[in-house]
């Protein structure tokens, strides 16, 4: 970040030289029309850098963006299934169940029994709240 905070700041310095060196060079203007002459050059090139700071800007917000859909499209089926497991384990009214979790393409699917309809919810809610899940197909039969 200081490395293009500096060159930004030689580029200033070198449009400003430029600008003091092509006002000198013109016989005909007073010392006020070349140190206008300077001030304009001078705010034409913090323009150039603003654009270029506004640019940069924009593209840093893209590839943050991209970085954020690429993490959660990097979510394995396997950790998908390790982290239902782990949910449902906390819960103390599905803890005790014997309930697989599969999970293909981020879509996880619950079988086996839940002793009452308000488990068998509470099991698809808790597999839906996990990061990267797509879908739960409740398959638990209530006994």
């Amino acid at each position: 970040m200081k490395l293009h905070h500096k060159s930004t700041l030689a580029t200033a310095i070198i449009v400003l030289l430029a600008g003091g060196v092509g006002a000198c060079g013109e016989r005909n203007q007073t010392a006020g029309q070349k140190v206008d002459s300077a001030v304009a050059s001078t705010e034409r090139a913090a323009e150039q850098m603003k654009s270029s700071v506004k640019a940069g800007a924009a593209e840093v917000k893209d590839a943050a963006g991209h970085a954020a859909t690429a993490t959660k499209v990097a979510i394995s089926d396997a950790a998908i299934t390790t982290a239902v497991n782990a949910e449902l384990v906390k819960d103390s009214s599905l803890s005790a169940l014997k309930i697989d979790v599969d999970t293909r393409e981020h879509r996880v699917v619950l079988s086996g029994t839940a002793p009452t309809a308000a488990a068998k919810e509470r099991a698809t809610q808790l597999a839906q709240a996990v990061d990267g899940v797509s879908g739960v197909d409740n398959r638990l039969t209530v006994k």
